[in-house]
């Protein structure tokens, strides 16, 4: 007696679990219907508000704004899975040909603070003074 007993808890609790995962399922459903619904919303008032003002476009209904979305959405994609993290990734490691002569220029420029801490500032006062000789004779 025990056994069935046993069994019929595990039945018991199976049934819970489906019964509770299938109203997560009608909820969410639900919810991205709702808010489907209300980005439409959202892009009927905000076209409503701006654009006739800023560019004398028309008002338009819900399922114009929603005709918008999709228009919008076809055009610019549905996204390919590649996100900004993909795209960070390319431009922090970048093709080695394309910076090798940027590399060659800045070994020109390691001696560039003793040369300055030396001649430099001498050398700029030199030339200061010279410009401002040919410009005024």
């Amino acid at each position: 007696m025990a056994y069935k007993e046993k069994g019929s808890m595990e039945v018991e609790q199976k049934t819970k679990n489906y019964v509770t995962k299938g109203f997560k399922i009608v909820f969410f459903i639900l919810l991205g219907i709702a808010i489907a619904f209300l980005v439409g919303y959202l892009v009927m008032r905000l076209w409503n508000w701006l654009m006739p003002e800023l560019f004398d476009l028309p008002l338009i209904g819900y399922w114009q704004a929603v005709g918008v979305l999709v228009l919008a959405k076809i055009i610019f994609g549905f996204g390919s899975g590649d996100g900004p993290r993909s795209r960070k990734k390319s431009e922090n490691h970048p093709k080695s040909g394309r910076c090798a002569s940027y590399r060659r220029d800045f070994s020109k420029w390691k001696h560039y603070d003793e040369f300055w801490n030396e001649e430099g500032e001498q050398a700029y006062t030199l030339y200061v003074e010279r410009l401002k000789e040919e410009n005024n004779g």
